[in-house]
């Protein structure tokens, strides 16, 4: 199995020691990225990715080794603590990049076989929307299994989490490694993933974008093949 760590922050806190955790009990082989170490471009809204292709991106050679690792990733898990109710701003930063991904542009085939982990911490709150920030991107990239783990460690760093609530969490990482280990292979999108794809192929047959178009019409997609 291979797994790809980004973590929305370079230090290694609570959210890193969660996100370790379960990749280590999921086994395999682990690429990890540390944001903004490993890349720190901000999106400049060039549409360069959309009109004329992701390969024109400003940034494209920089965020290469991540789409990479991405691309042959089993499991992709996305781990940020909560920055005002919200993912890093690194994190955010980096899934800018991959708009031209989105089911109403460009969806890679492979995204629908894959199984996703959105995991954030606070001290108190906010994880429900840091994890909505990361599982946009990941349903709208057609992953076929999205789960989400969010942490209130009432703590500031990680050895400051109490006894109860870290049995707790090595409770629920191992529940979830079991469920995404099961899954390994067996991987369908969802309902809502499948009716999201069936309005961007009505939407295509009639786009604006020629680059968009002309790419789900080499797939096939606009003649009923699927790619699931």
């Amino acid at each position: 199995m291979d797994i790809v760590v980004i973590h929305g922050q370079s230090h290694k806190g609570s959210t890193y020691n969660i996100a370790h955790m379960l990749a280590e009990k999921l086994g395999g082989d682990v690429t990890e990225f540390f944001l903004p170490r490993d890349f720190g471009e901000f999106c400049l809204g060039c549409t360069s990715c959309f009109m004329n292709g992701e390969e024109k991106c400003p940034h494209h050679e920089k965020l290469s080794p991540i789409t990479k690792a991405i691309d042959k990733a089993d499991v992709i898990i996305l781990a940020s603590p909560v920055y005002v109710y919200h993912a890093t701003g690194a994190m955010k930063a980096l899934l800018d990049h991959y708009g031209y991904r989105w089911m109403p542009h460009r969806p890679d085939e492979k995204m629908f076989a894959k199984q996703s982990v959105c995991i954030s911490t606070a001290a108190g709150a906010g994880m429900g929307s840091a994890n909505k920030d990361m599982a946009d991107s990941l349903t709208f990239w057609g992953i076929g299994k999205v789960y989400k783990y969010g942490v209130a460690v009432a703590a500031t760093d990680w050895d400051g989490i109490n006894p109860k609530k870290r049995a707790a969490i090595e409770k629920r990482t191992s529940a979830l490694a079991d469920t995404i280990k099961k899954n390994v292979g067996r991987v369908k999108p969802s309902l809502k993933t499948k009716g999201l794809f069936f309005i961007m192929s009505m939407f295509q047959k009639n786009g604006y974008n020629p680059r968009d178009k002309e790419y789900w019409k080499n797939k096939g997609w606009l003649d009923g093949k699927r790619p699931w």
